[in-house]
């Protein structure tokens, strides 16, 4: 610093700062020397807060207002300095003003997809932006914790941690809530509150408070969207064989308007063609047209399982279970189990088998 800055120093007796700037949070008063001298008027603006600093340790703390500085409104840096009976000369500390106003439009983005499990398109990713607003809170904890000898601190500053702590609590959030994926937009607003109230105290730390968070657009991947697309199309074209006729017929229409001799010609007989089959098959499948059906498939025969010598086997149909009650393997009392049954159950307490041991019992002998 030259010479007649030394002399401005030294003559200016006023401590304040005006803001022409959008992003800055926090301006250390420029001094020559730090020097402050008796009687010096502090003057702090609304949406300001002023910190005293004597050798790196914060001391006062001041409000808005305007101050004539002495013994009595500096108790802190009158303790740290010693002053018993007031001070005449000028003293060094450093002064910090902090701005207390709301910093709006800050952006936040996820860099990356966030991996979520939807109950009705399973596996998919999604990306995720919007803003927020913060202010400092705690002067003196955001001058500890975050500025530290900074003297011109700046919003963009401290943006890239704070997004970092909203991407990863929104990613938390939204893979807890189990929202559909259909169903974010309608969301939107409760998804914000909801990573606000779970993000306060992390910002508290810093001595910063997020007032407002917004989610502007929740987005998937581009090969996705155009399948959502196609199906969104397909719901709104409803009947798809009155689609293919309509399409069918102006092409016909079209055709007939510019005939193109014997290129143009076999190309409207493939249209009428086309569209003869069309309203063929649509009149074949009218709900009142009677047309012969072929028979349904014959019932498949139930299958069992059952136990022989403690090992289950099949499963087998009825004519394999006869065979096995000749050879003796299948008895009333062996264990069968099918498709619909809560447990293993006794051949002969099962209806369709009891009836296969009534041929294997010999009847009565006739008398004598």
């Amino acid at each position: 610093m030259g010479f007649f800055d030394k002399l401005r120093g030294e003559f200016i007796d006023i401590i304040e700062w005006l803001d022409s700037s959008n992003d800055t949070m926090l301006y250390r008063f420029d001094r020559y020397d730090n020097e402050i001298k008796m009687g010096a008027k502090l003057i702090v603006r609304e949406g300001q807060t002023a910190i005293f600093c004597n050798k790196g340790q914060i001391a006062d703390v001041f409000t808005p207002g305007s101050y004539t500085l002495s013994t009595d409104n500096m108790p802190i840096l009158t303790t740290l300095m010693g002053w018993k009976y007031g001070f005449h000369s000028p003293f060094k500390a450093e002064v910090y003003f902090v701005s207390m106003r709301r910093f709006t439009d800050l952006k936040w983005g996820t860099k990356h997809p966030i991996m979520l499990r939807d109950l009705e398109f399973g596996p998919v990713r999604i990306r995720a932006f919007g803003t927020y607003a913060i202010r400092v809170d705690d002067p003196s904890v955001f001058l500890r914790e975050i500025v530290g000898t900074d003297g011109h601190f700046t919003a963009d500053e401290i943006t890239d941690q704070l997004r970092n702590l909203i991407v990863s609590r929104f990613a938390d959030i939204v893979g807890e809530s189990k929202i559909p994926i259909l169903d974010l937009a309608a969301n939107y607003d409760e998804l914000g509150d909801f990573v606000t109230k779970r993000i306060t105290d992390d910002f508290t730390q810093y001595g910063i408070l997020i007032t407002k968070m917004l989610v502007e657009n929740i987005s998937l991947p581009e090969a996705v969207e155009k399948a959502l697309d196609k199906r969104s199309s397909m719901g709104v074209i409803g009947d798809l064989n009155k689609y293919t006729q309509y399409n069918t017929a102006n092409a016909m229409e079209e055709a007939a308007k510019n005939p193109g001799g014997m290129a143009g010609g076999g190309m409207g007989m493939g249209m009428g063609f086309a569209m003869a089959n069309q309203m063929g098959n649509s009149m074949t499948n009218q709900p009142n047209q009677q047309q012969p059906s072929s028979p349904p498939p014959l019932p498949q025969a139930a299958q069992y399982f059952i136990a022989i010598n403690g090992q289950q086997s099949g499963p087998f149909d009825l004519n394999v279970l006869k065979q096995h009650i000749s050879a003796g393997q299948f008895k009333p009392d062996t264990l069968i189990w099918k498709q619909g049954m809560a447990q293993w159950t006794a051949a002969s307490e099962v209806a369709e088998t009891a009836g296969l041991f009534d041929n294997t019992i010999p009847p009565p002998l006739p008398p004598q």
